[in-house]
């Protein structure tokens, strides 16, 4: 299985910054084949056992992910949010993280686009920061990250915080267990994306936004071209000898290649 954050549209494949997962997990094959079997009309009334899945209790798993964050904080456990996605729209879901916020749960919030929530309130959401990355590339993959108490959770999505996401699209969420690709994601990729001063803007409690920038003596941080950096140099790190890239040469239409029978 192939699971994104993205889409198969040649055209944004060029212009979006996405993640993606190939996995041969049984369960995330056997979650796979029973969406498409949802989506054909085949299908109902199956339990998920790894992904998540709009319109069928999304937004009821990402508040109670918040909630226990909340819970974790309350009785002195480590807590933490990373949310990296394009909106943050649902009032629910927003209510939660203020929740959690006031129970001293760090939360931070990397939202591309439209934000409907307020950091920095005092007794409201004085421990959630929001900031925006817009550069050469448009932001689209969607990181969910819980602290859990120590044994943190990843997820990627093709969801976005949203009334639409949640109940006029089908869409998935699905964890990243692997050791390797989570520590990739929360040691390589989000320490860059939250530590962005090159193209960030953070998000101010009246609703205005201010140009992150990098401390004194301090050479600013681009996440995007620090990323690139970073695919490279895991390429040339790589010990795996690769064919020739052959390109796929589109044909006009009605033109059949040499040799092909009638």
């Amino acid at each position: 299985m192939h699971l994104s954050t993205g889409n198969y549209n040649p055209t944004t494949a060029r212009v979006y910054t996405d993640l993606g997962l190939f996995t041969a997990n049984a369960e995330v094959g056997e979650d796979a084949s029973a969406l498409f079997n949802l989506l054909t009309g085949y299908a109902e009334g199956y339990r998920w056992k790894k992904l998540v899945v709009a319109p069928l209790g999304l937004r009821e798993r990402i508040i109670a992910l918040i909630e226990r964050e909340e819970r974790n904080a309350r009785e002195g456990r480590a807590a933490r949010i990373v949310v990296k996605m394009n909106a943050l729209v649902e009032p629910s879901v927003i209510d939660a993280l203020y929740r959690a916020s006031q129970a001293g749960v760090p939360i931070e919030l990397v939202i591309r686009g439209i934000c409907c929530l307020r950091p920095g309130l005092p007794g409201i959401s004085e421990t959630i920061r929001v900031t925006s990355i817009v550069d050469k590339f448009l932001e689209h993959s969607r990181i969910f990250y819980f602290e859990n108490a120590g044994n943190p959770e990843v997820f990627l999505a093709s969801a976005d915080w949203m009334p639409r996401n949640f109940w006029r699209r089908i869409e998935t969420v699905f964890p990243i267990e692997d050791p390797k690709l989570k520590a990739r994601i929360v040691a390589d990729i989000l320490p860059r994306v939250l530590g962005d001063t090159a193209k960030a803007r953070e998000l101010l409690s009246d609703g205005t936004y201010r140009r992150c920038a990098p401390g004194a003596g301090e050479t600013p941080l681009r996440s995007q071209v620090a990323l690139q950096h970073l695919a490279r140099e895991a390429a040339r790190d790589s010990g795996e000898v690769r064919p020739p890239f052959v390109p796929i040469v589109r044909r006009p239409r009605g033109v059949e290649p040499a040799g092909t029978p009638t």
